[in-house]
């Protein structure tokens, strides 16, 4: 089958006339391709140029020789996923710069260990001075308005504060010496 007669099969529909072009030309398209772009990524990338080919077969218009016209599409498409990739690379690139020092820093893995101990040593204490710990330290309430709000006085508010900060520090004793030097 003609090139030409494909092209007019296909514009109407021609189910085979797109089997006989993908027959025809997936293989040397994919060989061509993969001279740009991996093996892999050129089979993939020339399953798409042809699924685009049939689902806009009524408006494609092809100027000259099909063969130039899909062996062009191949070429563009490949250079347009280099790019990609090059932007892709280059992104890596810059992420990896930014967050390189953080993660040789020693210290990054100590504050990520210490908040996670932090956080466990808070959920361990005895409920009522973790509720005053946290109402006081993460809530931003002030004694007064802690001992309002749960009924007690703001000496038991002060008692159970001290009580909760005397446990945390025997908790998290061997982050401090970490935290000084």
């Amino acid at each position: 089958m003609s090139d030409e007669l494909i092209l007019t099969l296909l514009h109407d529909g021609d189910m085979e006339a797109y089997k006989q072009l993908f027959i025809k030309y997936y293989s040397p398209l994919t060989e061509y391709a993969s001279q740009y772009i991996s093996d892999e990524d050129a089979e993939e990338l020339v399953q798409e140029l042809m699924l685009f080919i049939w689902e806009y077969r009524k408006t494609i218009y092809v100027e000259g020789a099909l063969k130039s016209y899909l062996f062009t599409a191949t070429k563009n498409r490949c250079l347009n996923a280099i790019k990609k990739q090059q932007y892709h690379q280059r992104i890596h690139g810059i992420i990896y710069e930014k967050l390189k020092e953080k993660f040789e820093d020693p210290n990054f893995y100590m504050v990520n260990d210490l908040s996670e101990n932090i956080q466990k040593a808070i959920h361990n204490l005895p409920e009522k001075q973790r509720e005053v710990f946290v109402l006081s330290r993460f809530g931003n309430h002030t004694n007064v308005q802690i001992a309002n709000k749960l009924g007690i006085s703001v000496k038991t508010v002060e008692y159970r504060i001290s009580q909760a900060l005397r446990i945390l520090r025997i908790r998290l004793k061997d982050y401090f010496t970490l935290l000084f030097f």
